[in-house]
């Protein structure tokens, strides 16, 4: 308060010096089976075929994959075969960059389909940058003329086209949640403050915010050995604006608060800070806590994920702390401008009201709001993950996912993306009875649909059988395959002396399903162990911080049944995605504790000054009821923005963390936890009394107070 344009000026300083010199956020990676240690089965099945086959285990041979029907959905005649094949040839003599080799393979049995492969080396398909999508754009655009004046339509699918169309998908993402996120902060700030200047700020401070964070995430990506990549663009948009302008209302809401108490704008703004600091520094230490907690799994794309998300919560709490009191401080009452509003405190407020009722039936409020949390909770019993990612992610419209279906009329879903077994031998070559009764026995095992003739390695101790799956190799479906049958079936199979691996993408999607469900059983736990400690210190209390966490897990319980309502029983989709409560442990455990520690604190500060628990609600829902709810209502309304983006997966996710953010704010914070708090009396606050410390503020003096009705009117 005393130096605000120093402050201004080192924030300028310091995020002018880390935008310039960092470099960015690389491009999001086109290989999934890096997210898994090394001991799993698939990650085993990968080292091996690159140990045995060093030559062509640097190619991928469908990398991307041609499909080629007639236009009128027919049979495919000797002139279109003929057809094929010319543009395959002058495809491959183009040479396009990155692109080794195009061979046609034969019709499909019913003549309905013939695809072509497009070989890459797997370092350009696993790397970092853009040259195999680089490639597959100048391979869509070489064959369009060649396609035209023919009886025939094309459509190129497979690993890199599906990743480039998914990438191409998120940043459309990226632009339409950035633009509802930007219109949805500014509107409803417009209806609360009645004042462009204040629903400015948080949109200007935030964007900054976003610029330093995302510049520090890129430069502690090599040390911290992080990898995070350009696919957080979107969930940083969310988080940062949305807890960002939480940050920023908890504020503001209480320096207007003391404003109307005759304080002048610089004492104004200190008290605020004094009051409401603490509450934010705690619900930014849970945020990244939470965050941080991520980091004990064994997903690389989860460890990634919490130390990059903790750094940009860091830093909107930072700004929330300093460059926002600093700017306020510079403003002062103007930043209300042209609203006078802000001078008394409306006399009919709404909140009053309902404290008053709350502070008068504390019982019937915790009974219905927990009523409503228990009966949607319900739904989570039936909670099905899925696996299917790559028809999730993309949009139908989309060419690989058009070339997809088409290429499914003819061959196995598993031509796109065969899953490859493995036989090694410890013990000397293998011998050609072994190859060819092990290759019967593995068309046998349900859910394989062909199996090729196997590739053997120079020593002849390992052969490589590729295994088209009846399924679409991302569905679960094959997942299932892959872990009841195929998997036990080929270590079964193995001849004495001999060791199979299973590898490929329903093999990792296997293995990710392991993994996830460990870190479910690891993560979670250690999360509500920090989240209890951080809520002990804040409330000095052993008894509130256990109901307060209690009632924290049912909103979460709460949040996936309404989604497994929504999206498995009334869109009757297969399944929810398998990360999804990952997001909803990230965002609606940590930030419906936010809420829960905005009024709860408030409710100890009301009981501090001298009243008892049920005056000490009811004030509390009054004063801090319109923070939740505006808070609640814009970062729920952020997350909503997620499902304009024409995605399943950002759907599902949009839906569920805007459902939890409502239900944490307008249920569990507003209602169901100051009501308990109100029935268990100043036990709520044991070992203390009525939540006092030496710290405690000295009681408001009534000369200080405009005068208010009684909590019960």
């Amino acid at each position: 308060m005393r130096h605000p344009w120093r402050v201004i000026a080192l924030w300028l300083v310091a995020a002018a010096a880390v935008i310039v010199t960092s470099h960015g956020l690389p491009n999001s990676p086109n290989s999934n089976s890096s997210f898994l240690p090394k001991s799993y089965e698939s990650i085993r099945a990968a080292d091996l075929q690159s140990t045995a086959f060093p030559q062509t285990g640097t190619v991928t041979g469908d990398a991307a994959i041609i499909v080629f029907s007639r236009a009128d959905g027919g049979k495919l005649t000797r002139a279109d075969s003929a057809t094929v094949n010319q543009i395959s040839k002058t495809l491959d003599a183009k040479r396009i960059p990155n692109i080794l080799s195009i061979t046609a393979g034969p019709a499909s049995p019913n003549r309905l389909v013939r695809s072509a492969s497009v070989a890459m080396t797997n370092t350009v398909v696993n790397a970092n940058d853009n040259r195999a999508d680089d490639a597959v754009k100048a391979l869509r655009a070489d064959i369009k003329p060649l396609i035209q004046g023919t009886d025939l339509a094309e459509g190129v699918t497979g690993q890199v086209a599906q990743g480039l169309d998914s990438q191409q998908s998120g940043n459309s993402a990226d632009q339409i949640v950035l633009i509802a996120t930007l219109a949805l902060i500014l509107i409803l700030l417009l209806v609360i403050f009645r004042s462009p200047v204040i629903a400015l700020l948080p949109l200007i401070v935030i964007a900054v915010v976003y610029q330093v964070a995302t510049g520090l995430i890129a430069d502690v990506n090599k040390p911290l050995h992080l990898n995070a990549d350009s696919s957080l663009s979107t969930l940083l948009i969310v988080v940062l604006f949305g807890i960002g302008t939480d940050y920023i209302l908890f504020l503001m809401f209480r320096y207007r608060e003391r404003l109307r108490r005759g304080e002048d704008r610089k004492q104004a703004m200190v008290s605020a800070v004094t009051r409401v600091g603490e509450v934010i520094s705690s619900a930014a230490g849970v945020v990244i806590a939470a965050f941080l907690a991520l980091t004990l799994s064994t997903l690389s794309v989860l460890r990634q994920l919490g130390p990059t998300l903790a750094i940009a919560v860091g830093v909107a709490l930072v700004a929330g702390l300093t460059l926002v009191p600093a700017v306020v401080s510079l403003l002062g009452t103007k930043v209300f401008w042209p609203s006078k509003a802000w001078k008394q405190e409306p006399k009919a407020a709404r909140f009053s009201a309902i404290g008053s009722a709350l502070g008068r039936r504390p019982a019937l409020f915790a009974g219905v709001s927990g009523l409503v949390l228990v009966a949607l909770a319900i739904g989570a019993f039936s909670f099905k993950p899925t696996f299917n990612l790559s028809s999730a992610g993309i949009p139908a419209s989309a060419e690989s996912q058009r070339a997809l279906v088409t290429l499914e009329k003819g061959l196995p879903p598993g031509a796109t993306d065969p899953t490859y077994v493995l036989l090694h031998s410890s013990s000397g070559p293998l011998s050609h009875s072994q190859l060819t009764r092990y290759g019967v026995a593995l068309k046998t095992l349900p859910g394989v649909g062909s199996v090729g003739a196997p590739d053997v390695s120079a020593d002849r101790a390992t052969a490589d059988y590729q295994v088209q799956l009846s399924y679409d190799p991302q569905s679960d479906q094959a997942l299932n395959a892959i872990k009841n049958s195929v998997a036990p079936g080929a270590h079964a199979h193995a001849p004495p002396g001999t060791y199979a691996l299973v590898g490929g993408t329903s093999s990792v999607n296997a293995d990710v399903q392991h993994a996830v469900n460990h870190d479910y059983a690891l993560v979670f736990p250690v999360a509500a162990v920090i989240i209890l400690l951080i809520l002990g210190l804040l409330l000095r209390s052993v008894v509130a911080p256990w109901y307060l966490l209690a009632s924290v897990g049912l909103g979460f319980a709460a949040t996936l049944g309404a989604s497994v309502l929504l999206f498995q029983v009334a869109r009757h989709e297969a399944g929810l995605v398998f990360f999804l409560p990952v997001y909803m442990y990230l965002f609606v455990v940590a930030l419906g504790t936010d809420y829960n520690i905005l009024m709860i604190a408030r409710l100890r500060e009301e009981a501090r000054e001298g009243r008892d628990a049920r005056q000490a609600a009811a004030m509390a829902l009054r004063h801090t009821g319109p923070t939740i709810g505006a808070a609640g209502l814009i970062l729920a309304g952020t997350f909503a923005s997620l499902t304009l983006a024409g995605s399943t997966v950002l759907s599902q996710i949009g839906f569920a963390l805007s459902c939890g953010i409502a239900l944490a704010a307008f249920v569990m914070a507003m209602f169901f936890s100051p009501s308990i708090t109100a029935l268990m009396g100043h036990r709520a606050w044991w070992p203390g009394h009525r939540g006092d410390d030496r710290n405690a503020p000295p009681p408001v003096s009534r000369r200080q107070v405009p005068a208010q009705p009684p909590y019960w009117r």
